[in-house]
């Protein structure tokens, strides 16, 4: 599995990542957490949000989606 550095955006660490699957397709996976949150549920995981033929692509899809769901649920 490929991660990218982490970046902050609205208070949470985002760490996007992509992980090939045997097709050959990469899997868009994100980790959202509240720094210096005790609570395990101030860190959420996603997985297989979609696929994409680049790597690059996996993890800007990621990027992009975790600014959405923190806009809409942060």
């Amino acid at each position: 599995m490929q991660e990218t550095s982490v970046h902050h955006y609205r208070g949470y660490a985002v760490r996007p990542s992509a992980h090939q699957l045997p097709d050959g397709y990469y899997s868009a996976n994100l980790m959202l957490e509240r720094p210096h949150a005790i609570r395990p549920d101030m860190h959420y995981r996603f997985y297989s949000l979609d696929y994409f033929r680049k790597e690059v692509d996996a993890i800007d899809f990621s990027r992009q989606w975790a600014q959405h769901w923190i806009d809409n649920n942060g």
